[in-house]
């Protein structure tokens, strides 16, 4: 047992861990998961409000940035916007990636509204602003925030490819502390656990909390 696992390494490995996880990895996660449900809002209104040529274009910018990996993106933008610090490229590109996906899923929660409420905001000669802040938007968020609650995890589980720019996140943390005392398994375990017990209470309070819409509804 001793030769496999160390506790004396884990120990060790432990604070370590955590402080990457807090730091970096949560910060990332949050910062980005923020950025992400504002800058998705605004491109689902955009994509169904502008003429249909800008819309169409709008489209094809989600698509492409929605259908490349975020990997690719994180290399470019590393070696493009070489004067940004790489937790903030990190952060930026995560926002704008899980952004398109968001968009797509407000657009759904948009587009799920009764024709009737649209009818209803023309007929009290409500301005389009009002409409959609006042109407339209507190329906569709609340349609949709199970879905992005699941791309909040989904995000939270990629943040190891802030590797890839040099940024020590929590499994780059463990794999250095792993090179350092030449025994990787302690660390790489222990980062497991720690994504799987935070994620996995969120998980579940996203299900309570679709329930509870779903109820509501």
């Amino acid at each position: 047992m001793n030769e496999f696992w160390n506790w004396d390494l884990a120990l060790e490995a432990l604070p370590r861990l955590l402080t990457s996880f807090l730091t970096v990895t949560l910060l990332v996660t949050v910062v980005s998961t923020a950025i992400a449900a504002v800058l998705g809002l605004i491109l689902a209104i955009l994509r169904m409000s502008l003429p249909k040529p800008l819309a169409m274009i709008l489209k094809f910018v989600i698509d492409f940035i929605r259908m490349t990996p975020i990997v690719v993106q994180l290399i470019f933008a590393y070696f493009t916007f070489t004067s940004i610090t790489p937790l903030t490229i990190g952060i930026i590109v995560f926002g704008i990636h899980y952004a398109t996906y968001m968009a797509e899923v407000y657009r759904a929660g948009i587009e799920s509204v009764p024709k009737g409420q649209w009818e209803a905001t023309k007929a009290l000669s409500m301005s389009p602003t009002r409409t959609w802040v006042a109407v339209i938007i507190p329906q569709a968020v609340r349609a949709t925030v199970p879905a992005l609650g699941n791309y909040a995890i989904s995000m939270f589980k990629e943040t190891p490819f802030l590797l890839m720019i040099g940024v020590v996140e929590m499994v780059q943390a463990g794999l250095i502390f792993g090179g350092n005392n030449f025994k990787y398994i302690e660390a790489i375990t222990l980062a497991g656990i720690i994504f799987l017990l935070a994620s996995y209470p969120t998980s579940l309070l996203i299900g309570r909390l679709e329930k509870r819409l779903a109820f509501k509804h």
